[in-house]
């Protein structure tokens, strides 16, 4: 009895290393097969999707943001169009011309200086007496308080019932500021004949002579007035379009034109 229970015993131990010899055989064959090289990178692909999950959690965070700011861009652009329909309600009630500020600027500057050297003439009346008479000859006495050079802008009906031939391409912006320097050229003459000859640079005592003897003369005594010559810009210059706006300015009264000698002067008339 006891002898075959040993042998069975034994027979089981065999099977058992049967078996286990068979399971390393075949672990053999597997290894054979797929060998460690042909086996991926776990952790480099861990990293690799870990990389891109940031990547997409940014651009939820990015399309988030934005998506918030919609609204945002909504109430501004509305706000933007309120302002514009306001401007542009404003714009029917504005002005279609202002004055240039430069030219305006120079009209005052000029209007203080006129002032100034009147005053200075009335004081030194005394003094002027006993020059020599050359000089006496050349600075006549002007009026006290004498006005500013008019300022008298034409409207857009005076421009409108020109003639097509006559406005030509003219626009009332171009021919108002033709006038704003018209202005800034008979101030600039108005202070050259009341200037005292110490007060007046080199280069400008000759052409004050030649204004003063004009006034003597009396052609446009009391009145503002501009050579031809003086048409320098920045708006009205000696040129064919400078010669239109003098035209339909002569036409509208604004102007009027005398020569004496080889000059040419353009008076400028005032609002009735």
């Amino acid at each position: 009895m006891e002898g075959n229970q040993a042998g069975s015993s034994l027979g089981s131990l065999i099977a058992s290393f049967n078996k286990r010899i068979g399971e390393l055989q075949e672990l053999v064959i597997a290894r054979n097969m797929y060998p460690a090289s042909s086996i991926p990178d776990l952790s480099a692909i861990d990293t690799a999707l870990s990389s891109m999950e940031l990547q997409v959690q940014s651009i939820k965070d990015r399309l988030r943001e934005e998506t918030e700011a919609i609204p945002k861009a909504k109430k501004l652009i509305d706000a933007s169009l309120k302002q514009q329909g306001k401007l542009q309600k404003m714009s029917i009630y504005a002005p279609s011309h202002f004055p240039d500020k430069t030219t305006m600027l120079n009209s005052d500057i000029n209007r203080c200086l006129l002032q100034e050297n009147v005053k200075q003439h009335e004081q030194n009346s005394v003094l002027s007496s006993l020059k020599s008479d050359e000089e006496a000859a050349v600075l006549p006495k002007e009026k006290k308080g004498r006005a500013s050079a008019p300022l008298w802008y034409i409207t857009v009906e005076e421009l409108n019932s020109l003639s097509s031939y006559m406005r030509g391409r003219l626009t009332l912006e171009k021919v108002n500021a033709a006038i704003s320097d018209m202005a800034s050229y008979a101030e600039a003459n108005a202070h050259l004949i009341a200037a005292p000859k110490q007060k007046l640079a080199e280069n400008l005592w000759e052409k004050a002579l030649k204004l003063r003897d004009i006034v003597t003369a009396g052609a446009v005594k009391g009145k503002h007035f501009f050579l031809e010559t003086d048409m320098k810009g920045p708006s009205l210059k000696l040129d064919n379009t400078g010669k239109a706006i003098l035209t339909v300015l002569r036409h509208l009264g604004r102007i009027s034109e005398t020569r004496i000698g080889q000059n040419r002067f353009i008076i400028l008339i005032k609002p009735h």
